[in-house]
């Protein structure tokens, strides 16, 4: 009993697989607003908050049916406090980030992705306390990031998205809209 079923469920998989639609086609515009969960930044007192976008420039690269290249950009900031013998160090993290990815659709209506990104991090900061005479601090770099993204659309314009990596937080969820 348990072989039959196993049998029908990976047959009615490969069925919907072979009839999939690709989401992500070539001059697709996705737009993702996020909240981050979980951050290399210490003592967040702000959330990571992104926006991101994503343009696929290619489509059907894998069997003229599925597989996309997008390039994008990614906009993102986390706020951070930290108290130290009664003076306080609060803290700005901006990120402004450009991004490629590989789109490969497993399941109907799902858009799974993996991608690089290179951002550009500003951190500003600032003392304040009875002991301190207000000195601020600042400084950016450059950083390499690399995620794996989903994203589910409830309609053909509307859905939602989870990435998990290394950008503005470890995990980033959130809505996404399609132009």
């Amino acid at each position: 009993m348990l072989r039959k079923f196993l049998f029908l469920a990976v047959a009615l998989c490969s069925i919907s697989l072979g009839y999939a639609q690709e989401i992500f086609s070539k001059g697709t515009t996705a737009i993702n607003a996020g909240i981050g969960i979980g951050s290399s930044v210490s003592n967040v007192s702000f959330p990571p908050l992104s926006v991101s976008m994503d343009y696929s420039l290619v489509d059907n690269l894998i069997d003229d049916s599925n597989g996309a290249i997008s390039i994008g950009g990614l906009v993102g900031y986390v706020g951070s406090k930290q108290n130290f013998y009664g003076s306080t160090y609060s803290a700005s993290h901006a990120i402004l980030g450009v991004r490629g990815a590989f789109h490969y659709q497993f399941i109907p209506k799902l858009d799974t992705y993996a991608g690089l990104m290179l951002s550009y991090n500003l951190v500003s900061g600032s003392w304040s306390g009875p002991e301190v005479i207000g000195s601020s601090v600042a400084g950016s770099k450059v950083d390499l990031g690399a995620y794996l993204g989903a994203r589910y659309f409830f309609t053909e314009q509307i859905g939602a998205f989870a990435e998990l990596g290394y950008t503005i937080a470890f995990l980033n969820l959130g809505v996404t809209f399609t132009l």
